[in-house]
């Protein structure tokens, strides 16, 4: 069946159309790896009432966008989604896509350009999560597109030089019988410079610490780069810290600080974007008090040095540890979740009653938010609304949640002053954004 591409949507796939039906339009069909305009010959394979999805068989007419991808496990790796279109394009297709969520779920036209902020398209990784399997052959790897299949790989183009050589490292020691029967997967953190590594192993509940201990010394022996080792073992209600090798952190130098990043503790994952985004994010900005809310290690957080007093707020022990260790003098780290956060701060008034959390005044300066992919949601939009910060920052990982919590936060009396999409994910479906959101004048 021909097809003809209409555009890109997020999570990879291109739209089409089956015929019109009596209602005079047609069923939307979903299918990746093709281009806007591209003309397609492609296989229905699975129809529901509201939509079907479809596999290319032929691209019969192509984008002049198209190009060949370069990573030999494209189209089966789930990790990239994005390589047969030049990085250019790629950068075009998520701003269409970040428009298009605004104006379809929030009812906004921006009346700002988005700000494009590209990153090298390869090599840009920090870190890397491998799927290990002992059965029935060893394999290191990543799960198939759209399954939970390990596809084994040697090598992945997005991740930085160290990373690749940790993943070599691995397959080395694995066809030398070095292997590690409980490990599940190995995750690579690399610093700054990509000289040093952080490891994280997870392993099955049934692991041995004398045998996971040995296995990791063999491994830091193997590439001497790894500044430590930190295996997890799997338990109920939290995996259990099982053995530390070396150090249990790593240091990690941007434009504003060191800041101390420990096994388990979020980190953004683009080495060469990291202080642009931050920059993005905080300057020129100063006064009194700014929260930093969802602040992980405190990225942000060291920022902010414009302002007397940041209140910073993360629900992880383990990076609330390293954000109170990361701080300035001036910062006060809050473990809670945001919401609880957001919803005492109301309870008390903001002036400080009957629980100890840092007093902040009736309208804060600054409050900045990174939520994870689900966004905020509407108890904490509406939270958020109501503090009557000057100016909200709202870092985005998706562009759908993000339009969902821009309509509570506009009708509490935000507009957006500035929009700013940094490319983190290239070769990805994945659009992380920057919106400044400032208070309408009465």
């Amino acid at each position: 069946m021909l097809f003809t591409i209409e555009k890109m949507i997020y999570g990879g796939d291109g739209l089409a159309r089956l015929p019109a039906d009596s209602a005079g339009r047609g069923k939307a069909v979903f299918m990746p790896f093709v281009l806007p305009g591209e003309k397609v010959e492609a296989l229905l394979t699975e129809e529901k009432p509201g939509f079907a999805r479809a596999r290319a068989e032929a691209i019969v007419e192509a984008s002049p966008h198209r190009i060949a991808p370069v990573c030999p496990y494209f189209r089966r790796c789930g990790g990239c989604h994005y390589q047969h279109s030049s990085y250019e394009h790629q950068l075009a297709i998520k701003e269409a896509i970040l428009r298009e969520n605004l104006r379809r779920i929030a009812r906004i036209e921006l009346d700002c350009p988005v700000e494009i902020h590209p990153s090298p398209p390869w090599n840009y990784r920090n870190q890397a999560r491998l799927q290990v399997r002992q059965e029935p052959e060893f394999t290191v790897g990543y799960y198939e597109m759209a399954s939970h299949r390990v596809l084994a790989v040697q090598e992945c183009p997005i991740c930085s030089p160290l990373i690749n050589r940790g993943i070599a490292t691995l397959w080395q020691m694995g066809r030398s019988g070095k292997t590690l029967e409980e490990t599940r997967e190995v995750e690579f953190f690399a610093n700054e410079e990509d000289s040093q590594l952080l490891v994280e192993v997870a392993c099955g509940p049934e692991a041995r610490r004398a045998a996971v201990r040995a296995w990791a010394e063999e491994l830091q022996a193997a590439l001497p780069e790894i500044v430590g080792i930190v295996a997890f073992r799997d338990a109920k209600p939290a995996p259990d810290k099982l053995v530390t090798v070396g150090a249990g952190e790593m240091n990690y130098r941007t434009g504003k600080k060191s800041l101390r990043v420990s096994a388990g503790s979020f980190f953004q994952t683009n080495r060469c974007l990291v202080d642009g985004l931050v920059q993005i994010v905080t300057a020129g900005l100063g006064g009194d008090v700014a929260l930093d809310l969802y602040a992980g290690v405190g990225l942000f957080s060291t920022g902010l040095n414009g302002f007397r007093h940041i209140v910073s707020v993360e629900a992880s022990q383990t990076a609330a540890t390293d954000l109170k260790y990361n701080l300035f003098s001036s910062g006060e780290a809050v473990q809670a979740t945001t919401e609880r956060y957001l919803h005492q701060l109301g309870e008390q008034g903001r002036e400080g009653k009957g629980a100890v959390l840092p007093r902040v005044p009736q309208a804060p300066d600054l409050a900045v938010v990174d939520p994870p992919r689900a966004g905020l949601g509407e108890r904490v939009a509406r939270a958020l609304g109501g503090l009557d910060a000057t100016r909200l920052i709202y870092v985005s990982c998706d562009p759908a949640t993000l339009a969902r919590d821009l309509v509570t936060l506009l009708a509490a009396g935000y507009r957006v002053e500035r929009a700013d999409l940094v490319d983190l994910f290239p070769q990805t479906y994945h659009i992380e954004s920057v919106l400044q959101l400032v208070r309408r004048a009465p």
